[in-house]
């Protein structure tokens, strides 16, 4: 794109070695490159990624822990990765029972909740030690998973049309809510009374009233929705749109687009840190970052092959 800075991949090393802490009052986005098997930081206010880690094959979902940790699902090889953010190391490395692919926390940090992509359930597991503590059924091909502040989880069952609400201390599923065609990814507002679901086949977002666990709005945003996110102050919705690689900006009461930014090519992944927007783009090998101010693309960041999935650790206290 003309006057859009990208950073090439030779600036990774010597500027931040291994994973970045976070810097009081900002935070750090992390970025899992599918092909190339790494974890990238991009430090706060930075131009330029982080040296790589290798997390091992083909990591596809991520989610930060409160207490500094990040857990990475591979779902070719059965496993789930955790990476000590502080130390940016591999702590360890655990079997899981079939697919994981899908992949939230709880709020404490104690629980993993894993998406079995070929076996319809969902797990749950120790984070610390990968114990199998209880599995529920849900749809077909659990894709995303987001867990609100009552531990109700909330699961993409991308070939059955739907979300599952699971209630994570019963470990049982309380409700099933129509969506669009093929739900992939999931957000909830900040307040945490609404979700969003992109649905990559219907071109569509999905509007949810969590509390009365309906469908209130569907808002027609076209292309391949693929992710979601959503602006610090809940006013906007971010969808990436694979097929015009765009993220585009919908006003989350009205529906209406905003904007289509241009970003890179196959856009999927979508996080907000601050006043800016993060997109990794799944076959340019980049990172762009958008001025939600301006809604513009500032820079990209190169990264490894395949980028994916982006997290951003809560902040202290939260």
């Amino acid at each position: 794109m003309m006057g859009v800075p990208v950073i090439g991949q030779h600036a990774w090393a010597g500027l931040i070695l291994g994973l970045a802490p976070c810097v009081a009052g900002a935070q750090t986005v992390y970025v899992a490159s599918q092909g190339a098997g790494t974890l990238v930081a991009l430090a706060p206010g930075s131009a330029s990624g982080g040296a790589p880690l290798a997390v091992g094959r083909g990591p596809a979902q991520m989610a930060a822990g409160p207490g500094g940790q990040l857990y990475l699902t591979h779902p070719d090889t059965g496993r789930v990765t955790l990476v000590d953010e502080s130390g940016g190391t591999v702590r360890r490395t655990y079997p899981v029972p079939g697919q994981p692919f899908g992949i939230a926390i709880s709020a404490d940090g104690a629980q993993l909740y894993v998406g079995d992509w070929a076996g319809n359930r969902v797990m749950r597991l120790s984070a610390e030690s990968g114990t199998l503590e209880g599995t529920v059924p849900v749809g077909r091909e659990p894709a995303a998973l987001v867990i609100d502040g009552r531990g109700m989880l909330y699961v993409a069952d991308r070939e059955s049309r739907q979300v599952s609400v699971v209630d994570t201390t019963a470990m049982a599923r309380v409700a099933t809510i129509p969506v669009g065609e093929a739900p992939f990814a999931l957000t909830l507002s900040p307040a945490g009374d609404r979700l969003y679901v992109a649905n990559v086949r219907s071109g569509t977002v999905s509007v949810i009233d969590t509390a009365n666990r309906r469908t209130v709005a569907t808002f027609a945003v076209g292309g391949m929705p693929y992710g979601v996110a959503v602006s610090p102050d809940g006013a906007r919705i971010l969808v990436t749109d694979q097929r015009a690689g765009t993220l585009v900006v919908v006003d989350a009461v009205s529906g209406a687009t905003l904007a289509a930014v241009p970003v890179g090519r196959y856009p999927e992944g979508v996080a907000v840190a601050g006043h800016r927007a993060y997109v990794a783009n799944w076959f340019s090998d980049s990172v762009s970052v958008i001025d939600l101010t301006t809604l513009r693309e500032t820079y990209r960041i190169a990264v490894p092959e395949g980028p994916r999935s982006l997290a951003v650790p809560p902040r202290a206290g939260r």
